[in-house]
């Protein structure tokens, strides 16, 4: 008796493997019922284990919203905070079977706040279904949901209606709404809607057809679920494998290891490596099973190739008659996620594949109102925002069009301050080259010939987000001001400046290679220096100057070349035997005649009259930071309101 019990266990577990697979999300206003109704196809269908039941009954009476009745919503909403007001705030994943197909379903929230985590529980979506109550119809946050869902690109929409049993199952009520909706969405890319009137609460339409709505003929909800078709949605054709990771466990092994984005790759193939663009075979594909000749989404897997080719993490294999885009500009749909608004002229870092790099919006082209659906100016981006923008990349990236191709046309934009999650995208196609952002106009010409630069001061302060500033750093040899100097770039650049660092060792050995130390050389060294400080502050860049520059007069030619209202002089004063001791290499070689001109021993050291900052050593652990208070203070950097 054992062995057939064996026996019936193992095929139901390959059979119950081989079971596809359907992701889908619920998504709705505030009060809808997503959670509700996804508790009550949990429970109707017999899915919830006897704990959670008896957890249910218990929560119900303690916390349930439902009126003493069970709530349902409550085998979803976990986090307390949901608990105690009754809403969805966190996408929450469940995980169910059936014996026709498995599923995976996101819960995301109603709130017009929580949005963001919509678009989370959407980006791997095959089916969404949206809520409407009966009582209010079509409303803002429906409309916002299901531009979203066009947005990517999900194929299938199921309209619940739910609260039916509040209207008395009107087929009236459920008519009009049905009007509205396919009204508000012609022209949109959601090709397969189905509408289904239910009452989440009490169960009509959501396992079991309703005899309350004898007047709908359509399948309860689960049946529709259950037969769906969403396989053929899947790209199939075009071979995207961008590689993660590349695996070396041993000498004779050398495999690709990603997840297979969209095609079908098989041993043999002749494949393309981008960007390299170098060629070879498929040697063997090995999967979570093991070898195997052919691979496809989302399989994740390691290759091998015949030929010893270079490849690195963010590479990306494709058949050589297919290819992506190969392009540093494209046009997106972007959805912002941030509570901060966005910054037009700063850099963000972008998540593509497995490539992540650095990028600029060059332009807004407009904002979308999802009430109406009308295209308005664009400006920069808030929270919930949707538009269309045109993005450039630091290096080319590997995509398609999102319509074609969801796995190489979706992208993450990444805050460099926060590293929160900015925003989404999907990309639309590579920039029509009449729209590049590098287009010189005939105006432009004219600046060119009159020698004008086309980017304004104002605009590369607004894009890197500081002014172009000099910090100019005197004191003698060993007084501590190259500890100074180096210690604040490293600072400023950790908080994201654009700064550069001259020092007069480095300086000396290329720009000033020629002069010595004399009293003329030295005034033409730091005549130069300034003329190049003005240049870069000009371009918004930041610089650092750390010389000893030992007279006013030559201080002051500086900061008039310079200009005054962008520099600052910085004074580390400090005693000769303190410099002798910090840095007694620079003075053994005086003592023993090697050197001259030295400030403060045989050329004098004019400490200056009335600098930004005048430290002392024994606080110099505090310099750093000092200077940068003042930065930000003075609005030099950053520029902006801090975050």
């Amino acid at each position: 008796m054992n062995q057939p019990t064996s026996v019936s266990i193992k095929e139901f577990l390959d059979q119950d493997e081989q079971k596809d697979l359907l992701r889908l999300l619920t998504a709705g206003s505030v009060d809808d019922g997503k959670s509700t109704l996804i508790g009550r196809l949990l429970f109707d269908s017999k899915r919830i284990y006897e704990d959670q039941l008896s957890a249910l009954e218990r929560d119900s009476k303690r916390e349930g919203h439902a009126g003493g009745g069970m709530d349902y919503a409550l085998l979803l909403d976990g986090l307390k905070a949901e608990r105690e007001q009754g809403i969805t705030i966190d996408v929450a994943y469940r995980y169910f079977s059936t014996n026709k197909r498995k599923f995976i379903i996101a819960d995301t929230p109603g709130h017009e706040q929580y949005t963001r985590n919509m678009v989370t529980g959407a980006s791997t979506a095959n089916l969404a279904i949206l809520l409407v109550d009966a009582r209010k119809g079509v409303i803002t946050q429906t409309k916002r949901h299901s531009h979203i869902v066009s947005l990517l690109g999900i194929k299938h929409v199921v309209v619940a209606i739910n609260k039916m049993d509040l209207v008395e199952y009107s087929e009236d009520a459920y008519n009009q709404i049905v009007k509205h909706y396919k009204r508000f969405i012609v022209g949109m890319n959601i090709p397969d809607v189905h509408f289904i009137p239910l009452s989440a609460l009490n169960g009509d339409n959501v396992v079991d057809s309703s005899e309350n709505m004898p007047w709908y003929k359509g399948k309860p909800l689960l049946d529709f679920l259950e037969n769906v078709h969403v396989d053929s949605d899947r790209n199939f054709s075009d071979l995207r494998f961008p590689v993660q990771y590349v695996n070396r466990p041993s000498v004779d092994y050398r495999g690709f290891a990603g997840t297979v984005g969209s095609g079908v790759i098989r041993k043999g193939d002749t494949v393309k490596v981008l960007p390299s663009g170098k060629i070879s075979k498929v040697n063997s594909i090995l999967g979570a099973q093991g070898q195997q000749d052919f691979a496809f989404p989302p399989q994740a897997i390691s290759i091998t190739l015949e030929d010893e080719i270079d490849i690195s993490r963010g590479d990306m294999l494709v058949h050589k008659d297919s290819q992506p885009r190969v392009e540093r500009q494209f046009e997106s749909m972007l959805v912002w996620m941030d509570e901060q608004s966005m910054k037009a002229h700063r850099m963000y870092y972008i998540k593509h594949a497995n490539n992540t790099t650095k990028v600029r919006f060059d332009r807004i082209r407009y904002k979308v109102d999802v009430n109406t659906l009308e295209k308005k100016p664009g400006t920069p981006f808030e929270l919930n925002e949707i538009g269309r923008v045109i993005i450039t990349a630091t290096r080319p990236l590997f995509f398609d069009p999102y319509e074609r191709n969801a796995s190489t046309g979706a992208f993450v934009i990444i805050d460099p301050v926060t590293h929160s999650t900015a925003a989404v995208g999907m990309i639309i196609d590579k920039v029509n080259p009449e729209d590049m952002h590098s287009r010189i106009t005939d105006m432009e010409r004219k600046k060119i010939m009159r020698g004008e630069a086309l980017v304004s001061r104002e605009e590369r302060e607004k894009f890197y987000n500081q002014k172009g500033y000099t910090l100019w750093i005197t004191g003698l040899h060993g007084s501590g001001k190259n500890e100074l100097a180096y210690s604040l770039e490293k600072s400023l650049f950790d908080m994201g400046a654009t700064v550069v660092l001259m020092d007069g060792s480095t300086v000396r050995s290329g720009l000033s290679r020629e002069l010595d130390h004399s009293a003329p050389d030295r005034a033409e060294h730091l005549r130069r220096v300034a003329h190049v400080c003005k240049i870069l502050n000009e371009q918004g860049v930041m610089v650092i100057c750390s010389f000893i520059s030992p007279k006013n007069s030559i201080r002051k030619q500086v900061e008039e070349i310079i200009g005054e209202k962008q520099f600052s002089l910085i004074h580390t004063h400090a005693p000769l035997d303190y410099c002798r001791n910090n840095k007694p290499e620079v003075y053994e070689k005086y003592d023993k005649r090697l050197v001259k001109n030295l400030p403060g021993v045989d050329v004098p050291y004019e400490e200056p009259e009335n600098p930004a900052f005048r430290f002392d050593p024994k606080n110099k652990e505090q310099w750093t930071d000092e200077v940068i208070r003042y930065l930000k203070k003075m609005k030099i950097f950053p520029i902006e309101e801090e975050r």
